[in-house]
């Protein structure tokens, strides 16, 4: 099969486009030829040896995808080949770029007819990320007010949404050029980041989503009040050292489950969530793709479109 990889770490342009062996289906998985996968933050951060350096190679990033199931492996019941399915490969595994994937039935979906391939694959880690942090992790209930840190991503633009429809008030950060794009996922205020200090615009916040990292994650804790929580997705593994406390600082733990997934199936067929804009790449772009994510100003989500 055809994949997009690479062979030592580095900057995009040790991306790979090439030939590798296919998977095979092992005893509860399915195999899964590849429609669509789309590009995440942490694809290029593994890339470029930003987490352990990695042992073996050549190493095929991609977390998230969505296809058809073209075979099954011993004692898989709840697919039939043919069954068109989207979602994450689990935990510590990446294998998306790539024409086949082989996963665990059980952390799969249904994809449904409404959403195209692109679609469920731009969705799949976003949503799964976002409904961790809003709905688990930060529990935010209607009548609270979440200031979300990047609000044009992927992640907080699906967190966006999902905070308006649970009935919160939703501040966000982005640079001018997304604003009227934020406005149509229902952010009530938006903060250009270029212009303004949040911490002086913003205060009593019940609740803080942040996507940015860095300084940004240390400096959200000041618009909280007494008893308010944050939860940061940018600042490695554990939650974030909080210089007060009186607030809580929390890292979402993000699974892979068959539950999240037909959540996002739900909201989306509710109206409540809409795909985020995307811009399509081929496999064979990877290297281009990884330059632009990695440059972090982009807008929603990079998709491959494969078949």
């Amino acid at each position: 099969m055809k994949a997009a990889f690479f062979s030592k770490h580095g900057g995009p342009e040790v991306m790979e486009y090439g030939d590798v062996p296919d998977p095979v289906a092992g005893p509860g998985q399915v195999l899964i030829d590849v429609h669509a996968a789309s590009v995440n933050g942490a694809d290029w951060k593994v890339r470029a040896g930003s987490y352990a350096p990695l042992e073996t190679f050549p190493y095929i990033p991609g977390r998230d995808f969505s296809g058809v199931v073209c075979a099954l492996g011993a004692g898989t019941k709840d697919f039939a080949v043919g069954d068109a399915v989207f979602g994450v490969c689990d935990v510590g595994l990446e294998q998306a770029y790539a024409e086949k994937v082989a996963s665990k039935a059980s952390i799969l979906a249904r994809k449904p007819d409404s959403l195209s391939h692109v679609d469920a694959a731009a969705l799949a880690l976003i949503g799964l990320t976002a409904l961790c942090s809003i709905e688990d992790c930060l529990q935010l209930k209607s009548g609270e007010t979440i200031l979300i840190q990047g609000g044009a991503g992927g992640v907080a633009s699906f967190a966006i949404q999902v905070a308006k429809h649970i009935g919160a008030r939703v501040i966000t950060t982005a640079r001018a050029e997304n604003h009227a794009y934020l406005r149509t996922l229902g952010a009530d205020q938006i903060i250009d980041y270029n212009a303004q200090d949040f911490t002086q615009v913003v205060s009593g916040c019940d609740a803080v989503f942040d996507t940015v990292g860095g300084d940004v994650t240390k400096r959200s804790f000041a618009v909280l009040k007494p008893g308010g929580r944050a939860a940061s997705i940018a600042a490695g593994q554990a939650a974030p050292v909080s210089p007060r406390s009186d607030v809580t600082s929390l890292r979402p733990k993000v699974g892979r489950d068959r539950e999240h997934l037909d959540r996002i199936v739900a909201l989306v067929k509710a109206g409540a969530v809409r795909v985020p804009e995307i811009t399509l790449y081929q496999l064979s772009d990877a290297a281009a793709a990884h330059k632009v994510s990695e440059g972090r100003h982009f807008r929603g989500k990079l998709v491959f479109k494969i078949r």
